[in-house]
């Protein structure tokens, strides 16, 4: 039996983060723990490119953009959706998901998601870096495998 698996391995690889201002205070967080678990893999600094869209609606189009350039191994989305009165927090999250599946389909690149979906701010806050772990960083763990086990099946 031949079994692959990725490894949390990122020395020699670049990678795009694709972030939402819209909720920085969100947000920021989440890029905050991506970088760290990068760095602490062995990602040089110089070899992770920051790029802030105004919000998670404009994600799909520039992480297209990122994953069509050879230069990065994978792209990391980073946004947070926080639910409202309206049926708006639906349509965004349903077209954001599906937008970067299909990128990570079409481009044969990693695309980590790292979107935080929550019924209230304080969950959100939770989830970027509270009580419910920090979304950003499990994104990067997602990235850092990807891209290895990616290579190893060829």
């Amino acid at each position: 039996m031949r079994v692959f698996e990725g490894e949390m391995s990122g020395k020699g690889k670049k990678f795009a983060v694709v972030v939402s201002r819209f909720n920085n205070f969100v947000t920021g967080k989440l890029l905050d723990g991506a970088i760290d678990v990068l760095k602490r893999h062995g990602v040089k600094e110089d070899d992770v490119t920051v790029v802030w869209v105004p919000g998670s609606f404009e994600l799909p189009l520039v992480v297209k953009k990122m994953a069509g350039k050879k230069e990065y191994d994978a792209v990391i989305a980073v946004g947070a959706l926080i639910r409202g009165q309206t049926p708006h927090f639906e349509y965004l999250s349903r077209s954001v998901t599906e937008g970067l599946s299909r990128i990570a389909l079409e481009s044969s690149k990693p695309v980590a998601f790292g979107i935080v979906t929550a019924e209230s701010l304080e969950q959100a806050i939770e989830r970027a870096g509270a009580k419910g772990g920090n979304k950003g960083a499990d994104a990067a763990s997602a990235a850092l495998e990807m891209v290895t086990l990616l290579e190893k099946i060829g």
